[in-house]
């Protein structure tokens, strides 16, 4: 039984939409810039969605929810589109919602304990819970799209979007579902998510847009972005029985633990390498197979370098390697969603987006990383690659139509 991804839609500081995002990062420049409500605190750069107006986007409706919810509606509406799926015409019974989610609606929780301390409980909203719960994320797009399946949200830290993708992967597999909306959301640009990353040295300490730096021998941390990333997933029989267009398959799904540190890497990466090797088991295939890898790659000087040996000691020199984070920041639980579809539109066209920023590559990375323009390739398989705090690890193996 083989799945495979007949939808894509994003929602990424590149733009709202799988074109405007793809356009962005086959430019391979930074959408990094100064953050009026970062204002004061030892970094202020940030990756926001450009031009989001819920009002307009969401509908009045779901306006108020919490901007990662916003997010959610917005990727899964043109993902499903995408797929030539009708939410009003399909047997919502049979189709699943798995979000990743990192954090939760630490936007919400923000502005309205802002509005305890200032005016007390009982300007507190009465929809707090319903506005910063993680669950909600999946919730409101199961109740938007119709969907009555299985309505999970996924929470392995930055790995939380790749992890989703595998578990539609594994609901699929076991006929529990026919259609699965999977991927990552999140919404975590606020001064106290900064100012702790900033505080356990997690973000780059650059004044300009060109922070995020990934492989780069002058990297220090990454740049906090925002976005969603959702993919639809249907097994192969089905979509090819209603005449769907497939863009990608999906062929393998890896996950493991570290075991190692709450936030630092596995500096001989062998929970990685687990990952990789599980995933490639499950897809039947060896490493020699692998012809580009969309790398984890946050900026941090160690994460890169841990996870750039075990590429190279598993895969040779031979992949072509990309790092989206240099051009839309660290999305956090919505990353793993944003880099399988942006591994989707590399396999569709052939071309790999160069790595943003990367202007002096670390001589220890001894891999084929991919900058200043794209880069034509044919590509017949492609991993897509997500850690997270905890010594989350999340692989994902995707192929050609």
């Amino acid at each position: 039984m083989e799945t495979v991804v007949t939808g894509l839609g994003l929602v990424t500081p590149g733009g709202i939409g799988v074109a405007r995002t793809w356009q962005t990062v086959c430019a391979g420049t930074s959408t990094a810039a100064h953050d009026p409500d970062l204002a004061g605190l030892p970094v202020d750069l940030s990756c926001r969605v450009p031009g989001f107006d819920p009002r307009a986007t969401v509908g009045r409706r779901h306006w108020q929810y919490d901007r990662l919810v916003q997010f959610a509606l917005v990727a899964a509406r043109e993902a499903v589109a995408d797929a030539g799926l009708d939410p009003t015409t399909w047997d919502g019974a049979r189709v699943g919602v798995v979000i990743g989610v990192g954090m939760w609606g630490v936007t919400t929780t923000a502005t309205q304990h802002a509005v305890l301390a200032a005016e007390g409980p009982e300007a507190v909203s009465a929809l707090l819970l319903p506005m910063m719960l993680s669950n909600m994320a999946a919730g409101q797009v199961g109740m938007d799209l119709r969907a009555g399946g299985p309505n999970l949200v996924t929470a392995t830290a930055c790995a939380s979007g790749s992890t989703a993708i595998g578990l539609a992967h594994d609901l699929l597999r076991s006929r529990t579902c026919d259609v699965v909306v999977a991927g990552g959301t999140e919404a975590g640009v606020t001064p106290l998510v900064v100012a702790g990353f900033a505080q356990m040295g997690a973000l780059s300490r650059r004044a300009d847009p060109t922070a995020s730096r990934p492989f780069d021998t002058g990297r220090d941390g990454f740049v906090l972005g925002e976005g969603c990333g959702l993919l639809v997933l249907e097994r192969a029989a089905d979509a090819t029985a209603r005449g769907a267009r497939v863009r990608a398959r999906l062929l393998g799904f890896g996950a493991s633990a570290d075991a190692h540190h709450p936030t630092a890497p596995d500096p001989e990466g062998r929970g990685v390498q687990r990952a990789v090797r599980d995933a490639l088991r499950g897809a039947g295939l060896v490493p020699a197979d692998v012809d580009h890898v969309n790398a984890h790659a946050t900026g941090t000087p160690a994460g890169d370098l841990a996870e750039a040996r075990v590429l190279r000691r598993l895969l040779g020199p031979a992949p072509v390697v990309t790092a989206s984070k240099g051009a839309l920041g660290h999305a956090l639980g919505a990353a793993g969603g944003i880099e399988a579809a942006l591994t989707v539109l590399a396999l569709q066209h052939g071309l790999v987006p160069p790595t943003a920023n990367l202007d002096d590559q670390d001589g220890d990375i001894a891999l084929d990383v991919v900058t200043k323009a794209p880069r034509t390739q044919h590509i017949e398989v492609a991993l897509s690659n997500s850690f997270g705090f905890g010594g989350q690890n999340a692989v994902l193996v995707l192929a050609a139509a």
